[in-house]
């Protein structure tokens, strides 16, 4: 069958390509024909070796996947030819793979394949942070950092269908799908003074005492995570979720302390693993909003799997605005 392996860590020229065998049907897993896969930056980055969680060499990028099942034992759940999805972490990005059955989550017939195949990652990460590890009140004043990517337009919907007011912080070309999905503001990531642009546009939201936002969703770290976090009202959270900007930056630790901050670590992928029963109940939740039109997945564009370099160099060039996704058919 045919695979995409990264074959060193040189990056996304690394990738190629090839032939490789079939998957061992063993133990309990399920064996996936793939249809579509998800990409996300971590893919760029492990291509690097920068990501925190390493992958051995070879190994093909892709970490959530949509496709129908070819192979599943009597006592799985799961029957040959249904639709399904999973995040698998990385190695979606070929003909079929085998998964274990706790990964997968069925697909409603109102939810296509490709756009299911980009929902695990970012709307399950959302989900969780805004649901689990902070709780977003209505009404409250959320900003999100890197908002125009694909793991932030999630981030928009989410808070909005939570109920929050949400403030996008993103490139000047990415502010019209900000707001075609809901945010209530849109920001220039380039804008001279962050840090009292926030402030100013909480006044009159966020519910409880003080300006600024209650959250902080920071998908970029880099130059833009001390004005954002400045700008935190005093007993905000700040959710640690990426470096896209691939610098992790210092955050004055004198102002959590006198402002009673809160930082976050959003380790999604470690949360999929230690509590499978919540993750299938998120994406559950996320596939049945999909269904009834409360989120609007965006697709940004989808290429075959021969031209799967071109699609992580969008990511690369940080070009996308909403899930970048290969088809493997």
């Amino acid at each position: 069958m045919k695979a995409a392996l990264c074959t060193s860590l040189d990056g996304i020229s690394a990738v190629h390509v090839t032939d490789v065998p079939e998957p061992d049907w063993v133990g309990d897993d399920i064996v996936v024909r793939v249809r579509y896969v998800g990409l996300n930056h971590s893919d760029v980055l492990r291509s690097l070796g920068k990501y925190q969680d390493k992958a051995d060499l070879p190994f093909s990028p892709g970490g959530e996947i949509a496709g129908i099942v070819e192979q599943a034992s009597a006592l799985s759940g799961f029957h040959v030819g249904q639709r399904v999805m999973a995040y698998i972490g990385h190695g979606g990005a070929r003909e079929r793979i085998a998964v274990p059955p706790e990964r997968l989550v069925a697909i409603p017939d109102a939810v296509s394949d490709e756009v299911a195949a980009g929902v695990p990652i970012t709307y399950g990460t959302a989900l969780h942070a805004f649901r689990e590890r902070t709780v977003i009140e209505p009404g409250e004043t959320i900003a999100i950092l890197g908002a125009g990517g694909g793991a932030g337009l999630a981030a928009i919907e989410v808070g909005k269908l939570l109920g929050a007011h949400v403030l996008a912080v993103a490139s000047r070309d990415k502010h019209v799908a900000c707001l075609n999905l809901g945010a209530d503001a849109a920001i220039d990531r380039d804008t001279p003074d962050l840090k009292q642009v926030l402030r100013d546009l909480t006044k009159g939201h966020g519910g409880r005492s003080g300006e600024g936002p209650a959250v902080i969703y920071d998908c970029v770290g880099g130059a833009l995570a001390e004005p954002a976090f400045r700008a935190l009202r005093n007993g905000g959270h700040y959710l640690v979720v990426g470096f896209a900007s691939r610098t992790v930056p210092v955050l004055p630790l004198n102002i959590a302390l006198v402002k009673a901050l809160t930082i976050v670590g959003i380790n999604w992928p470690s949360a999929v693993v230690d509590r499978p029963d919540g993750h299938r109940a998120d994406m559950a939740l996320a596939l049945a909003a999909i269904a009834a039109g409360q989120l609007h997945p965006r697709v940004h564009g989808v290429w075959p799997l021969d031209r799967i370099c071109e699609a992580l160099g969008v990511l690369d060039r940080g070009e996308a605005s909403g899930k970048v996704v290969v088809s493997v058919e």
